[in-house]
């Protein structure tokens, strides 16, 4: 069981880190504006749920692989860029991907969900970032080192995702302000459409650290 001070000191950075705007939050930003409150929050939910996945991959030590096999990183980086791009020119192109969805219609969520989810897995930089920060928290002395690594990892990501929440929550109000000022079905079709082609392309080019 990591100690109480570890515990805290990731919650803070977590929350810090979470507040910084990048690609996730982007990509939450997109999701609430274009599709509403409740796709915004379940991508929020699934950007978490693959965020612990890579934890437990760190934990494991199956994120070592990309170190001992360099390509299996830029395989799963490039598959990550054109997932995104993928969904970005399906959102333009598509009429019903910036309409937000009814509650009842479990299908469409369900699919938000997991393409949060793999938006995250098939980031391996995430898995470098927790790779690199979560041991940072750990005591050797305190037990079972993967299950500190567990915990610190949910505490980081329940954090991150009580402030994504928070930003999907406010950007469905922003997608709702400009549906019923200026009607632009286009303009959120290719605003949200847009970002997740540039998040791609900015995946494909990233280097690792």
């Amino acid at each position: 069981m990591p100690t109480f001070t570890n515990i805290i000191l990731v919650f803070i950075a977590a929350f810090l880190l979470s507040a910084i705007p990048g690609p996730d939050m982007l990509y939450i930003i997109a999701r609430g504006t274009g599709q509403g409150r409740a796709a915004g929050l379940l991508s929020s939910l699934g950007i978490a749920t693959g965020g612990l996945l890579q934890t437990c991959a760190v934990a494991l030590g199956l994120s070592g692989l990309f170190l001992m096999v360099p390509i299996a990183y830029d395989v799963i980086k490039y598959v990550g860029a054109v997932y995104l791009i993928y969904l970005g020119a399906r959102t333009i192109f598509s009429r019903q991907e910036v309409v937000a969805s009814p509650i009842g219609e479990k299908a469409n969520l369900a699919r938000v969900f997991l393409q949060g989810s793999l938006t995250t897995l098939l980031n391996p930089k995430v898995a470098f970032f927790y790779l690199a920060f979560l041991p940072q928290f750990v005591d050797q002395t305190r037990g079972y080192v993967p299950l500190q690594l567990i915990i610190l990892g949910l505490v980081y990501n329940i954090t991150g995702l009580a402030v994504d929440s928070s930003v999907a929550y406010l950007s469905s109000f922003l997608g709702q302000w400009i549906k019923n000022r200026l009607g632009a079905a286009k303009l959120l079709r290719w605003l949200t459409g847009g970002t997740f082609i540039g998040l791609g392309v900015r995946l494909a080019f990233s280097q690792r650290q």
